[in-house]
């Protein structure tokens, strides 16, 4: 590994996602987001809904974290998540019409349960059209 790099790997209960080095890499976890670079602290935090960005060489990736668990060790970045998804594994046409289906439920009168499942649902299909709608990016 490259000096001033760190190891990122991204494990979903499928598959590794992710398993290559990265300059930074920006974590949305549930106390806010969090910026990692190499040689940083080990830590431990609980993984929110969220876009996780990846910056290596002036490259920038994202993908679309939905929970799960982030541990820093020895210059290395485990992500544990519950689902991941990068912008080409998304269907935008599909999450738009789920998103518009949460959001009518919501306004319903539903019980506690449901409630809270359209909320999540909301969350996630935010989430999705944010990483969906992004474009890999060069910086010059």
């Amino acid at each position: 590994m490259p000096k001033n790099k760190l190891r990122l790997k991204i494990i979903t209960p499928e598959h590794t996602k992710f398993d290559e080095d990265a300059d930074l890499v920006i974590i949305r976890t549930i106390e806010g987001e969090v910026g990692f670079m190499a040689n940083h602290m080990a830590c431990s935090s609980v993984l929110d809904y969220g876009t996780l960005k990846i910056i290596n060489d002036d490259l920038e990736r994202r993908i679309a974290v939905f929970g799960g668990i982030a541990q820093m060790r020895d210059n290395v970045l485990t992500i544990l998540a519950n689902d991941a998804q990068w912008p080409e594994d998304i269907d935008l046409a599909l999450v738009e019409a789920e998103r518009e289906q949460a959001e009518r439920r919501l306004q319903e009168n539903i019980d506690e349960v449901e409630f809270r499942r359209d909320q999540v649902l909301l969350r996630r299909t935010l989430v999705q059209m944010e990483v969906g709608a992004y474009q890999l990016t060069v910086d010059n």
